[in-house]
């Protein structure tokens, strides 16, 4: 396209392979693209149908432990595999800005593609044979290879074989070779991550992870320049002698950050920050990036000095600020912070030599606008006059409020009040709260407040903001913290947890005169709709409940599901306790069940919400059921989203508004 003129060019037909990651690349000299074409090899689909099977489909175990999640949209039969390996299958082209095709390499199933920084080298991907019935095709078998620009093969660094039987847990990795990546500030050097504890979190090592640089022509020695304490999470690169480099690990929520030479980096790697990552308001903030001469990201440094940006959670409230920080002696000077109390500053690319970054600035009734500021003397420079979308919801009576739970938890939620409610009458109203539980490991993360009530209110899709407008009181993103301290699970109290947490709910916006408390519905997508279930089997605060494209049995996920790590034979009581399904003959209040019939999010089957609708069928309950045709597990189509919320709505205006 060229932008001067706005005029576009059509440089290929449509004939170009969007399946298995990078499309197309731009060569350094951005006078021409590598772009994956579907193969001319390609041959006909076959409809499972209509294909008259060969033989059976067998799937084999010879003792060794293969315990993966319950992944949705597997290969299922040879039919499968052959499909795949069609949509899979791409040629590549280098694309001239004037439409000249040169074949560049022949059919493969190629993956990622990605140019060295200088563009002298292309790293890529390729699946490989056998495919697997057990995992989707990232652990599929694959190849890594370097070849020059013009397509002469370098050498093949990574060759990874099928990927079914990883050790147990979240933190777990396969060993060998992994996270190959382009040093950015760097021609041509490559970077990657090999496990210390053979990928198995259960081992106990002084250092998780080590990485490795190797440098063009990709022949000689790699070079260990960082050992990680937990499992490695990325690398910001600055120059010879400094680069920040991060870590993680799920079952503590701890991460650390490191600063390191990596011209020296086993002698001179000092942790610059240690905390829990659900901690909010101990944020350090991210590292500003630049883009250097290569056009690769790296950090914005002046000597020592980097910069953060952070997004300023607080007890007092959201304030984000610019930071700088000596990363040899970690002395830390704030710039700027935010002072608004009545808009939210959400502030983007800081640059140190003009002293001015972009913002994006807005309130609870003024959409979001661009500007420039200049951090000198705080005047703005407007750049876009984005007008409000939504005028008919713009003046909701909005807030952040919070309350305690009955352990003396903290909790918060945002309120909306109707249109045209009148606060001094204080009509008894009803509500929809509307939740996501969370797991913590401390109770401190747990009471944090992440809400800013100066957030422009979107009335997208998934959201119960529409019905202010049919006389509801709406209590969004309501706390539902899951709590497990020390050596105890968050689950093993997942019920009394989430009753605790909808009462101290109900009864803060009691306790405001606004609700009539017998007249409170509760909805939840994914996670939160196995909730609202588990809410309506084992309490009477709710009138009814909406549960979106919910998992209800956790027997059909054994091996972990959300944040739980133990395998159902390890922890029987608690799949039985946590699982709807088991309990549905305690079912006594309307429940409204939706889910996609192509739903491919892990652990959430269509059969989920159908097997659950049948047993309360069975047993009597109030439940209605609604197939999304062609959606997954979030929905797109107008068709369904506007069925959507006329279910939702008669639900409410039958079960709780009317009852």
């Amino acid at each position: 396209m060229d932008l001067q003129n706005a005029v576009l060019t059509k440089l290929t037909e449509a004939n170009i392979n969007a399946n298995m990651g990078d499309v197309a690349n731009w060569f350094e000299d951005s006078r021409a693209l590598l772009v994956k074409f579907i193969s001319k090899e390609r041959k006909d689909l076959y409809d499972n149908n209509k294909v008259i099977p060969t033989g059976p489909t067998v799937s084999l175990s010879e003792g060794k432990k293969a315990q993966n999640p319950t992944y949705q949209d597997l290969l299922k039969s040879k039919t499968d595999e052959h499909n795949f390996e069609q949509l899979a299958s791409s040629e590549i082209y280098k694309v001239s800005l004037n439409g000249t095709l040169i074949k560049w390499l022949d059919t493969a199933m190629y993956g990622n593609i990605s140019f060295s920084p200088n563009g002298d080298y292309v790293m890529l991907s390729t699946l490989e044979k056998p495919f697997s019935y057990l995992v989707p095709y990232d652990r599929f078998p694959s190849r890594t290879t370097i070849y020059t620009r013009e397509a002469k093969k370098v050498k093949t660094i990574l060759t990874v074989p099928l990927i079914e039987d990883l050790p147990k847990g979240f933190m777990a990795v396969r060993t060998g070779r992994r996270n190959l990546s382009w040093r950015s500030d760097k021609p041509s050097t490559l970077v990657y991550v090999e496990a210390r504890d053979n990928g198995d979190p259960a081992k106990k090592v002084e250092y998780r992870d080590e990485i490795f640089l190797l440098e063009a022509p990709f022949a000689g020695n790699p070079k260990s320049i960082l050992k990680t304490v937990n499992r490695f999470a990325g690398i910001e690169w600055g120059n010879d002698n400094i680069a920040i480099a991060y870590d993680y690990w799920w079952n503590n929520r701890n991460t650390k950050t490191y600063v390191f030479d990596p011209s020296n980096s086993l002698e001179n790697q000092v942790i610059i920050s240690d905390r829990n990552t659900q901690d909010h308001y101990s944020d350090p903030g991210d590292f500003v990036s630049r883009r250097n001469d290569m056009g690769s990201y790296v950090l914005s440094l002046e000597g020592n000095t980097a910069f953060l940006i952070g997004e300023g959670f607080s007890e007092k409230g959201q304030f984000p600020f610019i930071d700088k920080m000596n990363l040899k002696t970690q002395e830390k000077e704030r710039l700027y912070q935010s002072t608004y109390s009545d808009k939210l500053e959400d502030l983007r690319q800081y640059d140190p030599k003009k002293n001015q970054i972009p913002v994006r600035i807005e309130s609870k009734n003024e959409y979001p606008n661009y500007y420039f500021k200049n951090l000198k003397n705080n005047k703005l420079k407007q750049l876009t006059f984005f007008e409000n979308p939504f005028k008919s919801i713009q003046n909701v009576h909005k807030e952040v409020i919070t309350y305690q739970r009955e352990d003396g938890l903290e909790l918060s939620g945002t309120l909306y009040l109707p249109v045209g409610y009148d606060e001094n009458k204080k009509e008894k109203m009803p509500m929809i709260l509307w939740a996501y539980p969370r797991e913590y490991k401390d109770k401190s993360s747990a009471s944090q407040n992440t809400q800013n009530p100066n957030e422009f209110t979107y009335p997208h899709w998934a959201s119960p903001i529409h019905w202010v407008n049919k006389g509801y009181v709406i209590l969004d993103d309501a706390a539902f913290p899951i709590v497990g301290e020390g050596d105890a699970e968050p689950n093993e109290t997942f019920r009394s947890q989430l009753i605790a947490n909808a009462k101290a709910a109900i009864d803060a916006v009691d306790k405001l005169g606004y609700i009539d408390r017998n007249r409170v519905a509760v909805g939840g997508h994914s996670y939160g709709a196995f909730m609202v279930a588990n809410l309506l089997a084992h309490s009477d605060l709710f009138a009814a409940g909406i549960a979106r494209s919910g998992a209800y049995n956790r027997t059909l996920t054994p091996f972990g599901f959300q944040s739980e790590e133990r395998t159902y034979w390890e922890a029987p009581e608690v799949y039985y306790n946590m699982s709807p399904f088991m309990h549905a003959d305690k079912m006594k209040t309307p429940l409204l069940l939706v889910h996609g019939e192509a739903d491919n999010n892990s652990g959430t089957y269509p059969l989920q919400s159908q097997r659950y609708f049948n047993a309360l069928k069975g047993l009597g309950a109030t439940v209605r059921l609604v197939m999304l045709p062609k959606e997954s597990h979030g929905y797109r189509a107008k068709e369904s989203i506007f069925h959507l919320l006329w279910e939702q709505d008669q639900w409410l205006e039958k079960y709780v508004k009317n009852r």
